[in-house]
């Protein structure tokens, strides 16, 4: 065994462990935090199959930007932990269910005749002088220029309903009506400052 095919090995036993550890955490920050560690990992294993670009940017964009936005909106949001424990109880064996199932299937394929690896023999590698991030610019803002545009409404859609979700109007906070305030009548609703006379302040003797 090569040194990167072990590294593959290790980085995808940790991919599983933190994808796991995401789903059966009780602490939705916890859940946040083995999600990046998932992401890291995700981004070690594109760039061992020579996709530098997509493993760079899947730290820059997701870790570094949507996870911490993921981890604010958690954190600001009010969660009950009481309440998202006992749904992850009473799911539990649907859950369960679907993970046997899924196990199954993925066996039945992988141990099937038909799946022969060696029928997908591993492509050549790459020129030296191919430049990953203009090929990949190319396709996009080309081939699937449309679906990167409806890639970036979708994420525009996310970031206005998590703004609304954390948005709310608190009872002990106070808050000025704009709409309101154009309303005042200057004789009614204005503050009337009222001059008094000063009274000499006594000193009382504390004897």
């Amino acid at each position: 065994m090569g040194f990167e095919k072990f590294l593959f090995y290790v980085f995808a036993l940790i991919t599983l462990w933190a994808s796991g550890m995401v789903i059966t955490r009780r602490n939705p920050v916890h859940s946040v935090l083995f999600l990046v560690l998932a992401f890291v990992t995700s981004a070690a294993l594109w760039i061992l199959l020579e996709a530098e670009f997509l493993g760079i940017v899947l730290v820059l964009v997701y870790v570094g930007a949507v996870m911490v936005l993921f981890l604010f909106v958690v954190m600001m949001l009010d969660i009950d932990l009481a309440a998202l424990r006992a749904g992850f109880i009473r799911y539990l064996p649907l859950g369960a269910i679907v993970t046997l199932v899924m196990a199954i299937e993925i066996f039945l394929v992988v141990g099937s005749e038909t799946f022969n690896l060696s029928a997908f023999p591993a492509p050549d590698a790459a020129d030296s002088s191919l430049n990953n991030t203009r090929e990949l610019g190319l396709l996009l803002y080309t081939v699937y220029l449309y679906p990167v545009e409806i890639a970036a409404v979708i994420l525009l859609v996310a970031i206005v309903a998590a703004i609304r979700l954390t948005l709310r109007r608190r009872p002990e906070n106070k808050y000025i009506d704009p709409a309101r305030q154009v309303l005042v009548k200057k004789g009614i609703d204005r503050i009337r400052i009222v001059k008094m006379a000063s009274e000499p302040f006594e000193k009382e003797d504390s004897a």
